[in-house]
């Protein structure tokens, strides 16, 4: 039996305790006795949380590993697929390196579990997807990927898209997912059938973007909320739902509804425009979490793929200024971004996996807050990463105090 003992650590309620691990398992967690025996290792007060979950991603899509690539623009979400596209052929080759490198960067931060939908079209087939399940593979002991198979190019138009669907599927994926179908494919009723079709006959769940705004949106909201309502509660997720921004205080409230009663998830990551009601989707019994979508790639120049940083972003996004809402935005990274993705055993308690994040920091709204870069990263009661900052400076030593 392989033991582990944990002194010191601080809980997010402000408890210090010490956590004793046997065998990948947390076995107890008790009140700090303060004494350190040799083999323990000391938490010196630093903040314990299970690990992260990345609720929305983009591994395929990355450039991070390979060289800098300018951002180039486009004026309609067409235009950006396409000049994607483009860029997805130049840099074919190093695809599956550069998707390895962002899946171990964000166990680097701390994530357990990510979110990834992977493009799916009549261009790139399934070699998007195969590649994801070779980063899933060689990942298994770090990180849990659950693949999206993502239509990005659409459905209606796009010969065989949903036959590569369903063949993603059987591969190995676990939701159907989708982007704008009434802008995108001009045939709401039908994009939802082929994608609802598929999940429902796969047990998988489905995962769709949407960008739309105003009655657009609201078209959508409404028309998923039916179909999740037969069969498909707590499977569904709108991913972005910038429409929930925009709509009228009356819509916005039937929307809610809909969506509470169909216990349809929504998942933001921040966005500088329209975004979904962070504190009233929570209130009204909407499940929400939050993902780092795009990092660095031909829709996005920013992001390092850490999810803490996200939520921080979600959190000023959302004027969360107290406390309370600070550690909110933490259980969108958290437990409620687990409950959302269908996470088992998740959490810091006895029986549950060894699997959580120290942080340096004292407290779960100063993690929001101001992100930590040193983190020491345990899977299974084993540590598979611990960063740490090195600081060279003159500037303390060489100040006169001032009186």
């Amino acid at each position: 039996m392989t033991t582990t003992t944990l002194r010191n650590g601080r809980l997010r309620s402000g408890e210090t305790v010490d956590l004793a691990i046997a065998d990948g398992t947390i076995t107890s967690i008790a009140p700090a006795r303060g004494a350190i025996s040799p083999g323990d290792e000391d938490l010196g007060g630093r903040l314990v949380l299970p690990l992260l979950v990345n609720g929305h991603a983009h591994l395929d899509k990355t450039f991070l590993g390979g060289t800098w690539q300018s951002h180039a623009t486009g004026s309609t979400v067409r235009d950006r697929i396409e000049l994607e596209k483009i860029q997805r052929r130049e840099l074919l080759d190093s695809a599956l390196d550069r998707s390895l490198e962002l899946a171990r960067r964000m166990v680097e931060y701390g994530t357990g579990t990510v979110r990834a939908h992977v493009d799916v079209d009549p261009e790139i087939g399934l070699t998007g997807v195969e590649r994801m399940l070779a980063v899933r593979d060689a990942l298994r002991d770090m990180l849990d990927i659950q693949i999206v198979a993502f239509p990005q190019s659409g459905i209606a138009g796009q010969h065989g898209v949903a036959d590569l669907l369903e063949e993603a599927v059987r591969l190995g994926a676990t939701a159907v997912g989708g982007l704008d179908p009434i802008s995108l494919d001009g045939d709401l009723g039908g994009y939802l059938d082929v994608v609802f079709d598929i999940a429902r006959r796969h047990d998988a769940d489905v995962d769709i973007h949407l960008h739309s705004l105003g009655h657009v949106a609201e078209r959508e909201y409404r028309a998923i909320a039916q179909r999740a309502a037969d069969g498909m509660a707590g499977r569904v997720t709108l991913s972005h739902a910038y429409g929930l921004g925009s709509l009228e205080p009356d819509s916005r409230d039937r929307v809610l509804d809909l969506l509470a009663d169909a216990q349809i998830s929504v998942m933001t990551n921040g966005p500088a425009g329209p975004m979904p009601p962070v504190r009233e989707l929570v209130e009204r019994g909407v499940p929400v979490f939050v993902g780092t979508d795009n990092v660095r790639d031909a829709w996005w120049p920013f992001g390092t793929g850490d999810v803490l940083e996200t939520a921080r972003t979600v959190a000023y996004q959302s004027s969360f200024y107290q406390d309370e809402d600070l550690e909110l935005a933490l259980d969108l990274v958290t437990t409620r971004a687990a409950s959302a993705l269908g996470i088992p055993r998740y959490g810091l308690e006895p029986g549950a996996p060894a699997d959580l994040v120290v942080l340096d920091a004292g407290t779960a709204a100063e993690a929001v807050a101001a992100p930590p870069i040193s983190r020491d990263v345990m899977r299974g009661g084993t540590w598979i990463s611990r960063t740490r900052v090195h600081t060279e400076s003159s500037v303390r030593a060489t100040l006169t105090p001032l009186r």
